[in-house]
């Protein structure tokens, strides 16, 4: 970067500045009034413009110097600060896990495998939402530290990438208050009779549904396809549809949305994984996420 002016004569200025003459300036900074002055002319000269001005038997500030005085009480007040702060930032310990989230993964679901981790004192997580592919590229060369995914890490013989299982849990149909009577009755045979909202074909739970749904000889309307699961969420709490979602996001999705829950998907089951670079992983908090107490 370069640079207009040297910060050391910015710093002799701001200490004439708040001093109010070169004497008590350069006895503060234990120097000859001579070499103060010098650094501050040279200042002057850097920035094109008088900076002071004599007045009476002292030195006052020129139109230009105020401005300057107001960046440098700034710029320097922070530098007052900043051996505290990078002291502090070196002694507090951290524990840093960087997760990398498969964009097919309810969101909700997500804060729940991570829920064994998330008392860690000075904990830093990092989350990353993305593609399987370019989050295990990212695994594989340690930028992440684990994935998190509904489905195992696909074989890539370039890619030495293990998956272990986080567990599974049942699929349920919720409605908004607005599809809540019509929905509830009959159920699930009354998923004919409303619009129902979906996961796009991305998503591994997505086929498991269409066949749940076929072999009950139901035909839904479909309104809405979605790749997030938090919007599918969002939008079938705000009455769009009827959706389908986890058992274990009951309370949350009550809680969040006033979604209540229908009836479970029978034998339809989401799974979790989590993919990290070592079949005996070695990082502690990814030992307390696979073995949680």
């Amino acid at each position: 970067m370069s640079l207009a002016f040297n910060y050391r004569h910015l710093y002799y200025f701001w200490i004439v500045a708040k001093e109010g003459g070169m004497t008590r300036a350069a006895a503060r900074l234990d120097m000859a009034v001579q070499t103060v002055s010098a650094q501050v002319r040279e200042l002057e000269r850097d920035l094109g413009c008088q900076l002071l001005k004599p007045a009476g038997r002292g030195l006052a500030l020129t139109e230009a110097g105020i401005a300057a005085l107001r960046q440098a009480e700034q710029i320097f007040q922070l530098g007052e600060v900043l051996p505290e702060r990078v002291r502090a930032a070196a002694q507090a310990p951290t524990m840093r896990l960087a997760v990398g989230i498969a964009d097919g993964l309810a969101k909700l679901e997500v804060q729940r495998l991570l829920q064994p981790v998330l008392a860690t004192p000075e904990l830093r997580l990092v989350c990353h939402e993305g593609e399987m592919a370019d989050l295990l590229a990212e695994l594989a060369v340690h930028q992440l530290d684990v994935v998190l995914s509904d489905h195992p890490a696909p074989f890539n013989p370039h890619l030495k990438v293990h998956s272990h299982p986080l567990g599974s849990t049942g699929m349920g149909w919720y409605a908004a208050p607005r599809w809540w009577e019509q929905a509830q009755a009959g159920f699930p045979a009354s998923l004919q009779d409303v619009p129902v909202l979906l996961p796009t074909t991305h998503s591994i739970v997505r086929a498991h549904l269409d066949q749940w749904l076929a072999q009950l000889g139901l035909r839904p309307r479909v309104v809405g396809e979605f790749e997030d699961s938090a919007l599918l969420e969002t939008f079938g709490g705000a009455g769009l549809g009827v959706f389908p979602a986890a058992l274990a996001l009951e309370d949350a999705l009550l809680q969040r949305h006033q979604a209540r829950l229908l009836g479970a998907c029978a034998g339809v089951e989401e799974h979790y994984y989590a993919i990290s670079t070592e079949r005996k992983v070695q990082h502690p908090l990814l030992r307390q996420l696979l073995t949680p107490d």
